[in-house]
Parts: structure tokens; C-alpha cells; sequence
């Protein structure tokens, strides 16, 4: 699986964290601009994109909701609210394959998201 870190903060520790999580089965992991990444998902270059800013949507998603569309977008963590593991899941099964979320929330969202995308 092809991924790509886009957004406005955190992209390094997202990557990092990513790597640790998916493993071999993350055939890449590529840091860019918000702009780029969502046009690499959009292209098919990418399987899916993580962002990260302080609000969980704005910075982290904005470019991805406008490239790729909202309906593939989701804000799995913004201040003060986390989805659950089970709506997290659900997000993955009905096919989104952009995430954004706080740089607070990189390690309660990140395992959740990245073992339903491997699950599939």
C-alpha cells in the first residue's frame, strides 16, 4: 500500500509512526505538500493520505476534500473530541481514504485507522 503525509504539521512523526505500524506492508511512505499528496490520491499514486494540523480538519484536510472530495475525507480527531475505534472502522469500510487529526491525537487515531486499513 502506497501512502502519502500531507497537511500542516506533525508529517515526520506521522510517517514515522505509520512505518511502525504498517510495516512491510507499507510499500511507501512519502511526506509532501498538502496540495501534492491529495493530488497523489487523487491520481491513484497514493492508496491513502494522513494530515495532520490543530484542528483535525482545516489544515490537515482542506486540500484533500477539495482534490479528492469530501465524501473520501474524514476528521478522525479534533481538540476535545476523538471518534471512537468503532466509527473510526466504519470510516474505512465505507471506502475514505483521507484522515485528518490533531498532532495530539497521532497516537490514539493512528493504530485504530491503519489496523482497519490493513484488515481489509
Amino acid at each position: 500500500m502506497k501512502f502519502v503525509i500531507g497537511g500542516q504539521i506533525e508529517k515526520q512523526r506521522i510517517a514515522d509512526v505509520l512505518q511502525s505500524l504498517a510495516g512491510e506492508r507499507a510499500t511507501s511512505i512519502t511526506v509532501m505538500g498538502d496540495i501534492e499528496a491529495a493530488m497523489a490520491l487523487k491520481s491513484g499514486n497514493a492508496d491513502f493520505y494522513f494530515g495532520a494540523c490543530n484542528t483535525g480538519g482545516g489544515g490537515a484536510l482542506a486540500m484533500a476534500i477539495a482534490i479528492v472530495g469530501a465524501d473520501k475525507c474524514v476528521t478522525l480527531g479534533m481538540p476535545g473530541k476523538i471518534l471512537s475505534d468503532e466509527e473510526i472502522i466504519g470510516h474505512v469500510n465505507k471506502g475514505k481514504t483521507a484522515f485528518g487529526f490533531t498532532g495530539q491525537d497521532i497516537d490514539v487515531v493512528m493504530p485504530v485507522v491503519i489496523k482497519a486499513i490493513l484488515s481489509q
